[in-house]
């Protein structure tokens, strides 16, 4: 059983299931602590009517409780500032920062820029290498599985 935190723009809440499903099916359990959103809650979130402090601090307790925090990697993960800040705070926290490219991207995608700094591995959407990633950490990968050139390790398990 693997603690982590899923990390995700909430558009993206059906990959983080299938994450979830595609490493049961090869026995590999993760217990997530990361938070889906309903949607009367989103609204008032994108009202502010939930102070920041009190979001960040619900995450960071979230995340404090993981070994590792996972980046689903979408079209838009990009541009979600809620995203970097989690692969910030994760890095702050010492955790592993895993990212994962969401199911059926076929064309490149941007990779929010924390996670460029932070991340011990970027591996696509099979089983095998996403587990690899968990349990032993630096591949590096691009969008269709190939090696990623330039990938920078920042973090380093010791």
């Amino acid at each position: 059983m693997k603690n982590v935190f899923i990390s995700h723009h909430h558009k993206d809440d059906q990959s983080v299931d299938g994450l979830t499903n595609i490493l049961k099916n090869r026995n590999y359990d993760l217990r997530n602590s990361s938070i889906r959103v309903k949607k009367e809650n989103q609204k008032r979130i994108d009202k502010k009517e939930i102070p920041e402090k009190t979001i960040k601090r619900l995450l960071r307790m979230k995340m404090r409780w993981a070994s590792t925090v996972i980046v689903v990697i979408g079209k838009e993960t990009h541009s979600r500032p809620w995203v970097n800040w989690e692969i910030e705070m994760a890095n702050k926290l010492g955790k592993k920062v895993v990212g994962v490219f969401e199911n059926g991207l076929k064309d490149s995608v941007e990779i929010p820029e924390a996670l460029n700094d932070y991340a011990t591995s970027i591996v696509g959407w099979r089983s095998d290498k996403i587990i690899e990633a968990l349990e032993r950490g630096t591949s590096f990968e691009n969008v269709d599985g190939s090696v990623r050139e330039n990938a920078v390790i920042t973090s380093i398990e010791c």
